[in-house]
Formats: structure tokens, sequence, C-alpha cells
């Protein structure tokens, strides 16, 4: 029976889209992705040389700081309360599955203990590698460790920075020498899938450097990435290894996943969204506030109902969420995070099983709430109604209607049209989320 699930496996994601017909998972793949399909929620971390300033990560090409004086920055980074256990114990509190790290950012430092450059972290006077500590205790406490790593680079000269959309103000002169970038990124990802035990995805990040605009998402790169010499090594190095790009267009050949940036999956709220959502496993990358990188004027903090109701919207979709934390440049994560963290913890500890494991609902989230479905339960997310009976299609024979959260019967009644109503008289709405559980027959 595994066997034959694997086969139906191969098949269905082979057929994901016409772009990965020429690449072909391994088994080892085909579980991950089916792990990384119920995992629903992780924790996404921007943390590096570009916290000491405080203005977010992308504060070197915002603010046109040159090399040179940008690299002042290893004499200043000194994260001495930095805990790696206490990272990942947040994360799993929290109800999140894995972990996401930036390893490399745009500003080219390496949060770990890299042959390929002397711009990283164990040359600053902390000296330790952050990204070995982290992954010993992803594994310690069996959370799943992702790696973020960032194609495009400000910090050096051989990155073709002429052609590229961002980087322009940071100093640097000397012609761009492709071929040594590429041979770099492919030295450095092989210490990363080599040095640090098992890593369950690498998520690339700065294809769109080279891209002309946001919105043509047909348009060819202007430079050759060599993504199909990048993605073989990783999957050879780690088969399991699931690879996600965050190019903004429909998923490439040797994709594992698609990940959708401030936005759930085919929205475009942002100008840069908008691609066709393929059959890959789906994720959604927000913030709590609106930086992603440590932001000490930023105080536009998300409320625990804004990002519970986004966690179950991404589930109505079918899609994690990777929710972003930016540390501290001393290692610690600010309360504002830590406390809505918890807050969602405590919600999933009630909830969970109508998050973790459902997929897509058979409507789109709406604005009264989200579907999510598993097995033979449909889970009604209600965010708001007008009055206390509550009119929905559900296209299957409904068994059973109940509270999800004292498991109390309500009553309901099928009407025309697949149309069903749910009787919530005498039931105090919950602030964030009223939970309908419905057993029905497929």
């Amino acid at each position: 029976m595994k066997k034959i699930f694997l086969i139906i496996l191969v098949f269905i994601f082979s057929q994901s889209a016409f772009s990965q017909a020429t690449y072909t998972p391994a088994s080892a793949n085909l579980r991950a992705r089916e792990w990384f399909d119920s995992a629903r929620f992780g924790m996404f971390i921007h943390w590096g040389a570009f916290s000491v300033l405080g203005d977010g990560e992308w504060v070197m090409n915002n603010r046109n700081i040159r090399v040179p004086e940008y690299t002042r920055l290893l004499n200043i980074f000194n994260p001495v309360d930095f805990d790696a256990a206490k990272w990942v114990a947040t994360a799993k509190n929290a109800g999140m599955q894995y972990i996401t790290l930036i390893t490399r950012h745009h500003d080219g430092f390496s949060d770990w203990d890299t042959k390929q450059s002397d711009w990283k972290i164990t040359n600053t006077s902390w000296g330790k590698d952050a990204v070995k500590l982290l992954a010993d205790e992803c594994h310690k406490q069996g959370i799943k460790l992702f790696v973020y790593y960032s194609l495009l680079d400000w910090y050096r000269s051989d990155y073709q920075y002429e052609t590229g959309r961002t980087g322009h103000g940071t100093g640097r002169t000397q012609k761009s020498n492709w071929i040594s970038y590429i041979n770099f990124m492919k030295a450095q990802l092989t210490e990363l899938l080599s040095n640090y035990g098992e890593i369950s995805g690498v998520w690339f990040d700065g294809f769109w450097d080279q891209l002309n605009n946001d919105q043509d998402k047909n348009q060819q790169s202007k430079v050759d990435w060599h993504i199909n010499e990048i993605y073989e090594l990783i999957h050879k190095l780690q088969p399991q290894c699931l690879i996600g790009n965050n190019h903004h267009q429909t998923p490439l050949p040797g994709e594992d996943f698609q990940m959708f940036e401030k936005d759930l999956p085919g929205g475009n709220s942002t100008g840069f969204g908008g691609a066709e959502v393929s059959k890959l496993p789906l994720e959604t990358c927000e913030t709590i506030n609106n930086s992603w990188g440590f932001n000490i004027t930023d105080r536009d903090y998300k409320s625990q109902k804004d990002l519970i109701q986004l966690l179950v919207k991404d589930a109505g979709y079918g899609a994690n969420l990777l929710l972003n934390i930016g540390p501290l440049p001393n290692g610690d994560i600010q309360p504002e995070f830590t406390e809505r963290l918890a807050d969602m913890g405590k919600w999933l500890k009630t909830y969970g099983q109508t998050i973790y494991g459902t997929h897509a609902g058979y409507i789109k989230p709406q604005d009264w709430g989200a579907v999510t479905e598993k097995g033979n339960k449909i889970y009604l997310h209600i965010f708001k109604t007008s009055g206390d009976k509550f009119f929905i299609k559900v296209p299957y024979k409904i068994k059973s209607s109940t509270l999800f959260a004292t498991g109390s019967s309500l009553k309901f009644q099928a009407l025309a049209d697949n149309y069903v109503m749910i009787d919530l008289k005498g039931i105090q709405p919950d602030l964030i989320d009223t939970v309908v559980e419905l057993e029905v027959i497929k």
C-alpha cells in the first residue's frame, strides 16, 4: 500500500505544472513534500550583520552604504545573548513545525563558518557559527531546518551588479565575474548541505534582481543563474531537501514548493505577486510588524487576531504560513514577537487539529472566514457572522455538526442547492474564530 501511495504521489507532483515536466523528484523528496504540505506553520528568521543598524535587512542598499564602510559591522556585531535553544523553543511553543533561517542575505554576510569568504559571523568578536548552533538545536528539539540563501549580492564584485536592479550604491567598480560568482554559490551551498546535518529545504531569494520588472511573469533573466546545476547539486547532496525560489514566477523545473511573499496564494497586494498558483505544496511568508530584519522604529505590530486569522486563511488555501521574526543584534527576540507567538501556540493547542494536516477547503477563504478539510471532517472557521444562523454551501452530505471548542452539537438544516443552515443560537461567538466541525459523507 505504501509503495502504491508513493507511485500516486510521483504522478501527482510530476503533473503539477508544465514547467516541472523535466524534473522527477526522489521518493524521499516526495515524502518530504507530503510532510511540508501538512506542516502549516513555520518560523522565518531574518538576522545578521544588518541587524546592528536597526533599519531592516535592506539597509545597505537603501542607504547606499559602501562595502568598506559596511565591513565595519564585523567589529560591531556581537550577539552575546544569542541562545539557539531559546529560539527553537520559541518556535516550538508557538506550534511551528520548521524554521527557515537567513544564512546569507543580499548584503552577502554569511551566518556560518564558510570557507569561501572572510565576510562571515565567525570573524566577529563573538566568533561562533550561528547556523551550526541552530541546526544542532533544531535536530535536538525535533524542528526541521530550512536555509534561506540569497542569489543576489550587494557586497561581492563578482556578482553581475552592472545588470542588477539593486545594489548600485555600494561602491563597486571592479568588473564582475559571473562564473566566479556561480562557483562561489555552489561551494557555499555544498558547505550548508554537507556540514550541518539534515537540511529540510533551501529558500532562494534575489532571482528577481536580474529581471526588468515584477509584473511580466514570462520574462527571461538577464543572466544564466545555472539553476539546473544548482538544483541538481542540492538534490544530489540531500535528495529529500525541498527547493523553493522567491522569484515571483511560476515554479521552475527542480523546485519542490511555491512561495508567495506577503500575499495569500495568487494574491497581488504587493505589486510583485500574482503568479499562477501551481499544484506544488504552497507557502506564504509574512511579517509580524512591517519589517523582516530588526527595525527599531517599526511599531506597527499585527494583533493576535490578525495573525491567527492569517494562519487560518493560509490553511484554507492549503498553504503554510512562514511567520517572520527579526531578532535584536544581541540575539534576543523582542517581547512583541514572543508574546504574539505564545498566543498563537495557545490557540493551536486547542484548534491545531483544524489546521495541521488539513488541505484546502472546497471554497477559497471568504470575508467571513475559511474552510479546511481533513478526511471526512470539514472545519468552518467563522470570523464573523450576521446573526445566529450561518448559511453556507456544502457539497457533501452532513452527518453531524458540532462546536469544535466544546464538542456540543449544533442543529443544522439542509436547504436547496446544497445550502446548509447552521444554527448558532445561544453560542457566544469567539472573538477570533468560531470553529464548527462538520462530519460529512464524501
